[in-house]
């Protein structure tokens, strides 16, 4: 029999010790499984014992699971076949002629291609070395040079396909075919608003994003020939998404369908090497080994927890506070968004969505300013929609902001830190706005879903 404690000292102990680990720069999956394993021994029993196998195995033949290499995979492969560049290139060509074009090609092509690869490192570094040396070579603020590719980059976690919307999914058992769907409107609104605040700053001071002198730019016979070379890109999209928004396949399926479309992509470049798969391939086991440890770790880590008692402490200090419901899901926000300060997001969602979810599923939630409320059964979809816009902050937010790292390791040796930090800053609030717009009018996230799930 483990020692007994109570469980308000417990979650210090076990909180803390997890802060403690990941201050001394310990990876997260090592982190949560040893502390599991550290506080079963102490605290539990040989019954809790049996927690080991419960929670990991599912997880492991979780069949939605499957669609993370496969995404990942097509991702490597894609970046190997110098897509990226091509659409780059198309774009700048077409809006380069612009206030600010060259800061909104960049976020309309990291739009494109997170709706091909759904991983954000990918879309960031390559990204950096090809559109932020072309914007200061064009004399643009540097802050908003990086703002744009910092804001873009991080779309790939929202637009499908999206990597966290199969964990979120998986975690949650939430459709993942309607979380994909009800995304795609988020998605594009946060670019949108991406674009609109760049344009709007450079037509109010053009020094910030000088248009390309007339001597570079291309006729419209010219951007029309350009064109061809989004073709592929495009149909590689439309063929994925589509087979999901039609029913011909499951989201597992359609990233089958898209890996094997990047491999013909990339032959059609003239890329297709033993060498360009072997790398795809060895990028895509690191990464899955890493986000699968996490699992592993959080999960554990989250279920001894729960078990102890963790679930009901933490509903009734969050209930506690008497809060009204929206006033919950606020506080809920500002939590997030401070532990993306400090954690990626695998470990975020694991740790917070089986102890959040059940919370706001027992709430009710009747609608804003007049505005339809969120049906119970739609909240768990709606919430991991703003879940996901949250994390896009999480990205970006200091000190320790994927994003921001990513930028900084291909960026020019005069981008220092502090310029890649504040040009974060704007682009933060307008994806909190993001988040506000989505909470407010559930809609954005709740529509689409309803229109292609209505016969089903």
């Amino acid at each position: 029999m483990g020692l007994d404690l109570p469980i308000e000292w417990l979650s210090l102990l076990m909180f803390g010790g997890l802060g403690v680990l990941l201050l001394l720069g310990l990876p997260m999956a090592f982190c949560t499984g040893s502390l599991a394993v550290l506080f079963l021994w102490l605290f539990g029993n040989a019954a809790m014992l049996n927690m080991l196998p419960s929670r990991v195995f599912p997880f492991m033949t979780d069949y939605q699971l499957s669609a993370v290499p496969l995404f990942i995979f097509m991702a490597a492969i894609l970046e190997k076949a110098g897509i990226i560049e091509e659409l780059f290139e198309v774009i700048y060509k077409w809006l380069g002629g612009l206030k600010g074009g060259l800061a909104s090609a960049t976020v309309i092509s990291c739009t494109m291609l997170a709706a091909m690869v759904g991983v954000v490192g990918a879309a960031e570094v390559t990204m950096g070395m090809i559109a932020l040396p072309a914007m200061l070579r064009r004399n643009y603020d540097p802050a908003l040079a990086c703002g744009a590719l910092l804001a873009g980059g991080t779309l790939g976690i929202l637009i499908p396909p999206s990597v966290m919307a199969i964990v979120y999914a998986v975690v949650a058992q939430q459709s993942l075919g309607e979380l994909l769907i009800g995304s795609v409107f988020p998605g594009l609104l946060l670019s949108g608003m991406y674009v609109a605040y760049v344009t709007l700053r450079c037509y109010i001071n053009p020094a910030l994003g000088p248009p390309v002198p007339p001597g570079e730019r291309v006729g419209f016979m010219e951007k029309l020939r350009l064109l061809r070379g989004t073709l592929m890109p495009i149909l590689l999209i439309i063929t994925v998404l589509g087979v999901i928004f039609v029913g011909i396949a499951t989201p597992v399926e359609a990233a089958g369908i898209g890996t094997f479309g990047a491999f013909v992509v990339c032959a059609t470049h003239r890329r297709l090497t033993w060498q360009t798969i072997r790398d795809a391939a060895v990028t895509t086991l690191k990464a899955t080994a890493m986000v699968m440890w996490i699992f592993f770790g959080a999960t554990m880590f989250v279920g001894f927890f729960i078990l102890k008692g963790g679930q009901t402490f933490v509903t009734d200090t969050i209930l506690g506070t008497g809060l009204p419901p929206y006033g919950v899901l606020f506080l809920m926000m500002v939590i997030l968004f401070g532990l993306g300060m400090f954690l990626d997001w695998v470990g975020i969602l694991l740790l917070t969505v089986p102890i959040f979810l059940p919370i706001l599923r027992s709430l009710q939630f009747e609608g804003l300013f007049g505005f339809p409320g969120i049906a119970p059964a739609d909240v768990p979809l709606w919430y991991g929609v703003i879940f996901m816009v949250n994390m896009q902050m999480a990205f970006l937010s200091p000190p320790f902001g994927y994003s921001l790292f990513y930028l900084k390791s291909v960026a020019p040796p005069h981008i220092s830190m502090a310029t890649i930090f504040r040009a974060a800053a704007p682009f933060i609030v307008l994806q909190a706005i993001g988040v506000a717009l989505c909470i407010a009018f559930p809609s954005i996230v709740l529509w689409l879903p309803k229109v292609v799930y209505a016969g089903g």
